[in-house]
């Protein structure tokens, strides 16, 4: 190849050509040194046939400067990227740069110089190097990520270097990860794992692709089934992809993982250290690196060698990303297994009526798991309809749930509460005057958190300490919480159960998968009596001695006019609701709500959830909604809300006419200011046939704005907000 095309990452360019020096090994998927100007850029080399570009003459084309050491992004890769760009109306080089997640890896092979304690502790310590050598003790890593870890300066670290108290070791930067076994521990399965293990197996096997829908109850042993299909994928040399929705999960995984492979899986999530990422990211670029699992972002990570994708808990939204390239980790797993030419597993105890209506489609395979392993039998559930029985005044715990919260207690057995709501009190007003604490950036209150005594946004950040004083009339002791968050829950569960160990589970408090293994630990010890959390705990904890659920307020995922809102209220409650009597012992579940006759709620006390998915499919079919028609949001904001609102108006005024094509708007965004950006939303439906992306491209492509303006495209959006 004497000329070369590259996507560089710069977003105001496009494909740019380069001359290759005598000597240069380059081909399609090289990740490149390009010179731009008097500047280098990171670029990789793609089919000029698969990027249009200009055509420069060779005698004007500068030289590449150098191809970094690192493998080329296979074809399958390059083809996803492709796909996702285009599926997703999203700036290519945004997604290319999604498979070159760690700059430090692109730089080769190497050492690092790390440290840790040694062991020897002065008799007189300052209380910061206290406080690090208490925060430290296992902790090896780099002086910043020791700095962060322990929270003290750096210049206390070098300090303790200096004085004896901490140690230089120098690290290979790529030390290989141990390799799991396959046949460490095989497990006994039912007779239903066993077929569904065989099917994975077989297709693992057959290389090539096969999406499959795994549709079994809470606590049928999914997880142990397609552990089968990692096995194989092992046997066969070839690397496997795990994709959980949330980092508080990893643990838990990592220890089952261990437990039937005999070593931990790779990871890959928002929490490693920047040495952990470099490492990680060059054992998948080398085919190292055998099991992954991670958030959705490893999903394009470089596999030369893939052999299975596992999407966990695949109906989750936390799948989709709601900034930047807005994509479903869900969907793009199956397009990557697509073109990986792999098998794909979704599973779930409550699947996305989208993947439902593929499996009735015959477009997956439905392997069905009705009954949980050993034996064990599903808890029963009862309505407390809160319209009849109320709670006490200023409580929020019916007298049901409270004598039932009791009976646990004093059987030795354990209990989860939920909701869906963080902090104390979702908002805080005077009432002397009415003044309620909203967000200056937001359209949104100020959620109280009474643990940490500040007031804070849970869409920007923006947090203020609580007054003591209203700052609007001046009147002290005023300000009243309004509404329950789950600190207000525990509180209420402390003072009606005084004696029982009460743990608080939200992001809040399980900030790492640290914290969350040592919430694990502490449960699965008998350590805690009453477990209150949000969604977190909703999902992949198996505690044998919780026995009982309570749902504090089941209406409050059914407000807001959400197209999901029944479906993702039903899969909460449902995944809640199955942490219950997973052992031994019978579990039972208590639903408050106010609504009873709502079909949702009717659903979950009677069971019949199938008979739930085909009503609402028939309401999205009858509506066009997904997963029957398209759906695409296009999101405008400005930092000048007049500026935001005609460029909306001059985007709905240009909006095509077309048969089976529909747009909604403009109007305000529900969340009308975000992060201080005044934002204006317009919905289009169309019908499952239209080229949805090639009309959205000619009809927003020519239109100019303001340099303040942004418009985003959301294909099949998950947000309404």
């Amino acid at each position: 190849m004497d000329r070369v095309r590259c996507l560089v990452f710069n977003a105001a360019l496009g494909p740019l050509d380069y001359r290759v020096p005598d000597g240069m090994d380059v081909r399609p998927g090289s990740v490149v040194v390009s010179p731009l100007g008097p500047r280098q850029i990171v670029g990789i080399v793609w089919e000029p046939e698969r990027l249009p570009g200009t055509d420069v003459p060779d005698s004007k084309l500068r030289p590449l400067a150098g191809v970094l050491p690192v493998p080329p992004l296979g074809a399958p890769l390059r083809r996803l990227i492709e796909w996702t760009a285009d599926y997703y109306l999203a700036p290519f080089a945004s997604v290319a740069r999604m498979a070159l997640s760690s700059s430090a890896a692109l730089r080769g092979g190497s050492t690092i110089t790390e440290y840790r304690l040694t062991g020897d502790v002065p008799v007189r310590l300052t209380p910061q190097r206290a406080q690090a050598i208490d925060l430290l003790n296992d902790q090896q890593g780099t002086i910043r990520e020791l700095s962060d870890i322990a929270g003290v300066s750096e210049g206390v670290l070098r300090g303790m270097v200096n004085a004896g108290i901490m140690e230089a070791v120098e690290v290979d930067a790529d030390r290989p990860y141990p390799a799991p076994r396959p046949g460490f521990a095989v497990p006994d399965l039912s007779e239903g794992q066993q077929a569904a293990a065989d099917r994975f197996v077989a297709a693992v096997r057959a290389h090539d692709f096969a999406p499959f829908l795994l549709d079994g109850v809470t606590g049928s042993g999914k997880t142990e089934t397609y552990f089968e299909a990692i096995a194989a994928a092992l046997e066969d040399n070839r690397q496997v992809l795990v994709l959980l929705p949330e980092i508080a999960l990893t643990e838990t995984f990592l220890k089952r993982f261990e437990d039937r492979f005999g070593v931990p899986p790779v990871t890959w999530h928002s929490s490693l250290k920047a040495s952990e990422r470099r490492r990680a990211w060059r054992a998948v670029a080398l085919g190292d690196a055998k099991v992954v699992v991670g958030a959705r972002s490893a999903l394009f990570l470089p596999f030369p060698a893939l052999g299975c994708i596992v999407v966990d808990e695949a109906h989750e939204i936390s799948f989709k990303q709601d900034d930047g390239v807005r994509y479903n980790a869900r969907d793009v797993a199956v397009m990557r297994g697509l073109f990986e030419k792999v098998p794909v597993i979704l599973a779930s105890a409550t699947p996305a009526l989208e993947s439902l209506q593929m499996a009735e489609a015959g477009r997956y395979e439905r392997i069905v798991l009705p009954d949980r392993f050993g034996g064990a039998q599903l808890p029963d559930i009862h309505i407390v309809n809160l319209t009849e029985t109320q709670p006490e005044r200023g409580k929020w715990l019916a007298p049901p749930l409270v004598e039932a919260l009791k009976d646990r207690l004093a059987k030795g057995e354990q209990s989860l509460l939920f909701l869906n709501r963080r902090g104390y009190a979702p908002l805080t007003l005077c009432r002397n005057c009415g003044y309620r604490f909203q967000c200056p950036n937001c359209s949104a209150w100020l959620v109280e958190h009474r643990l940490s005594k500040r007031l804070a946004c849970h869409h920007c950040g923006h947090e203020v300490t609580q007054p003591e004083t209203c700052p609007e009339c001046g009147e002290p002791d005023c300000l009243v919480a309004c509404g329950p968050g789950v600190e207000r829950i525990a509180d209420e569960v402390a003072e009606i159960l005084p004696e029982a160990r009460v743990a608080l589970v939200t992001s809040d408090t399980l900030t790492s998968p640290a914290k969350a293994a040592d919430f694990v630990e502490r449960a699965s010890g008998g350590a805690i009596d009453v477990i209150v959390g949000t969604q977190l705990v909703t999902k992949g904890y198996h505690f044998p001695e919780l026995t009982l659920v309570g749902v504090v307020d089941a209406d409050m995922g059914l407000e807001g006019g959400d197209l999901r809102a029944a479906e993702r209220t039903y899969q909460q409650v449902a995944q809640v609701a199955g942490r219950a009597g997973r052992g031994e012992k019978p579990g039972e579940v208590l639903i408050q709500t106010r609504h009873p006759e709502a079909p949702v709620i009717e659903a979950l006390a009677s069971g019949e959830r199938d008979a739930f998915y085909e009503a609402e499919a028939e309401a999205r079919r009858h509506a066009h909604a997904p997963p029957f028609g398209r759906w695409a949001a296009i999101i405008v904001s400005s930092e000048d809300e007049a500026e935001a609102r005609d460029a909306a108006r001059a985007i709905g005024g240009t909006a095509p006419h077309l048969a089976d094509f529909m747009v909604l708007g403009p109007a305000p965004a529900p969340l009308s200011l975000l992060r201080g950006r005044y934002r204006y939303r317009l919905l289009v439906n169309a019908r499952r046939s239209t080229e949805l992306q090639r009309i959205l491209r000619e009809w927003l492509d020519p239109l100019q704005f303001p340099g303040g303006v942004r418009v985003g495209v959301d294909v099949d959006p998950y947000s309404f907000v």
